[in-house]
């Protein structure tokens, strides 16, 4: 179970940083992105998928959670 670093870049786009394995992509996809909750599964840019139970309520950005590989 990674920690997780979620922020968004310049260009708005929401960034998936783990240290451990210098690994950060872009998420391209969450399966819940709502005003009442966010989480599930999380698709990364380079095609790798995590997940996380839904938090209700979201999360605010730049924040640190911790994923599960889906």
């Amino acid at each position: 179970m990674p920690n997780v670093m979620l922020r968004f870049s310049d260009r708005g786009e929401l960034l998936f940083y783990v240290a451990k394995k210098d690994l950060e992509e872009t998420v391209v996809s969450v399966e819940t992105d709502t005003e009442n909750a966010w989480g599930g599964t999380v698709e990364l840019s380079d095609g790798s998928k995590y997940f996380i139970e839904p938090i209700s309520p979201p999360p605010a950005f730049p924040t640190t959670l911790r994923f599960n590989r889906a």
